[in-house]
């Protein structure tokens, strides 16, 4: 016979870990099942988590308590870097705002942060089983009923799909069609071994303090995507995220890995990075689609969490996503609560989800950007203005061997070779759509 429980959560990333932790202590027979060794172990990010949109939906101080959840550093110091062939120029903020607790956001490595968050599921009563694929999901009467795996079955009132980008359970719970490559981008990372005061030292870093910087231009080829880096206690993450469909398409063919070792090698990384002993290298697919491309939520025993669901927004100079997982979590969970005292898990039942998370900050800002990747994915904006902006500066700053022409002249003429054109108006204007 099949064993019956109540919820059933089919991943124990973020998404799956904050619908455990909202339904433990409710009396209601929670299990998590997990593909991995353990909650993390295939969980991968860049990573940094934007702390307060999350801090709503936990008790206080869930996240900021130092000595408890495993935040690698908080980030104060935050760089934008434009790169051309042989130049780059480099935004930098630093604010007092960045400084003071709770912090605005951290640098996190999810094989802790998964881990840590695990144990306080299971302090609260719900069950995680690692080293558990779920093959298919049990369909009766039109509607979810549980899990199957290697020909064993787990029915539940509810399952959750938190089961990752390509989630194909949602897929096969038909929430959603195929995929379009175009709605997805690869992530690929090293995390690099450095001493901590090292780091603080590189970075410009007082003792704990953390540093996000961000690349775009030449270093992706003029594809879709970019490069990070974060400053881990004792480590710092470096990686890039380049768009799937871009990838696939490119001619010449593009070697991902080639790129990542390209920007290992540029005078703007490889100081930061000297001496480091690379102790991980990762990938994962990251879902890019947007609001347009989001499955139904909701159906009858059935709601679609964090990545699975597509929520994530890559805006350039930010990317989220783990706070949005989070957040989708909470939500579920109260949801399923709701259901329960109703007695109803139908897709009607259920609608509560969606209904939360349209008055949530994951899909307003999913709306509010709801045309990033279609401006954002333009080559110009990582070939053709990185390298007139650096050119612009370096005209500017340049003091030759003759009489040097007026800053205003300079400005004026670089600034019209390089970017006086109707391509270039059309690209601004789309960019007021962001």
């Amino acid at each position: 016979m099949a064993e019956k429980v109540d919820v059933v959560i089919v991943g124990a990333g973020l998404a799956g870990l904050a619908c455990a932790y909202t339904l433990g202590e409710s009396g209601l027979d929670v299990l998590v099942v997990e593909r991995g060794e353990y909650p993390g172990a295939k969980n991968v990010t860049g990573g940094r988590l934007y702390l307060n949109p999350v801090r709503p939906y936990f008790p206080a101080g869930f996240f900021d308590d130092a000595d408890d959840a495993p935040l690698e550093r908080p980030v104060v110091k935050e760089r934008l870097i434009m790169l051309a062939e042989d130049a780059s120029t480099t935004v930098e903020l630093q604010s007092g705002a960045l400084r003071v607790r709770p912090w605005h956001s951290a640098t996190v490595l999810r094989g802790r942060l998964d881990r840590w968050l695990a144990d306080r599921v299971q302090e609260r009563g719900p069950l995680i089983i690692p080293r558990y694929r779920v093959d298919e999901l049990v369909m009766q009467d039109g509607r979810v009923a549980g899990i199957r795996a290697a020909g064993e079955e787990i029915l539940a009132d509810v399952t959750i799909l938190a089961d990752g980008a390509l989630s194909l359970l949602a897929e096969q719970a038909g929430l959603r069609g195929k995929q379009d490559p175009h709605h997805f981008a690869v992530g690929f990372k090293e995390v690099i071994e450095l001493p901590a005061a090292t780091i603080e030292d590189r970075f410009g870093l007082a003792q704990g303090e953390g540093a996000a910087q961000l690349f775009f231009g030449s270093v992706s080829k003029g594809l879709f995507g970019g490069g990070f880096l974060y400053t881990n206690q004792q480590s710092v993450s470096l990686g890039m995220v380049l768009g799937i469909g871009g990838l696939a398409a490119a001619e010449p063919p593009v070697e991902a890995y080639q790129l990542l070792d390209q920007l290992k090698e540029r005078p703007e990384v490889a100081p930061l990075i000297a001496g480091g002993v690379s102790v991980e290298y990762s990938a994962h697919v990251i879902p890019e689609g947007g609001l347009a491309a989001l499955p139904a939520l909701a159906g009858a025993g059935v709601l679609v969490t964090g990545d699975a669901a597509g929520l994530a927004l890559n805006l350039g100079i930010t990317v989220r996503g783990m706070d949005f997982a989070l957040i989708s979590g909470v939500l579920a969970g109260r949801a399923i609560l709701q259901a329960k005292g109703a007695g109803d898990f139908s897709a009607a039942g259920l609608a509560g989800y969606e209904t939360s998370l349209r008055e949530s900050v994951v899909l307003k800002d999913l709306a509010t950007f709801k045309d990033a990747l279609k401006v954002l994915d333009n080559p110009r904006l990582f070939t053709r203005y990185p390298e007139a902006i650096c050119q612009i500066l370096q005209q500017l700053l340049w003091i030759g061997e003759g009489p040097k022409g007026k800053l205003s002249s300079t400005a004026i003429r670089e600034g019209w070779r390089d970017l006086g054109s109707l391509e270039t108006v059309r690209d601004g204007l789309g960019l007021l759509r962001i």
